[in-house]
């Protein structure tokens, strides 16, 4: 995403932005799409919980621990995969990127 929007990245901060900002957008597009995902895997994972209950040792199907425990496991590796680019994008120089177009 980060290679995509190049150009544009650069055009910000041609006009002003600062790093935090660019690094701030591509982390918030990145929670966003976690965010999203996380939601509906607990849904759906509410919604399959008879079909997995057959399939828990020792472990009650409505356990919060272990719903909040995966929910918490996958936006810490989100975010630690969203800093990558992030910090691409705060390295983006202006005169770099526009050279491209």
């Amino acid at each position: 995403m980060v290679n995509k929007r190049r150009p544009e990245i650069g055009i910000r901060m041609a006009l002003g932005a600062e790093r935090r900002d660019m690094m701030r957008m591509v982390l918030s597009q990145g929670l966003r799409i976690t965010a999203s995902g996380t939601i509906l895997g607990i849904v759906v994972s509410l919604a399959a919980m008879r079909l997995l209950s057959s399939a828990l040792y020792g472990v009650k199907p409505t356990d919060a621990i272990s719903f909040i425990g995966g929910a918490v496991v996958v936006v810490l590796v989100a975010v630690a995969a969203s800093c990558i680019p992030a910090l691409r994008a705060a390295k983006v120089d202006p005169m770099v990127a526009l050279r491209y177009e």
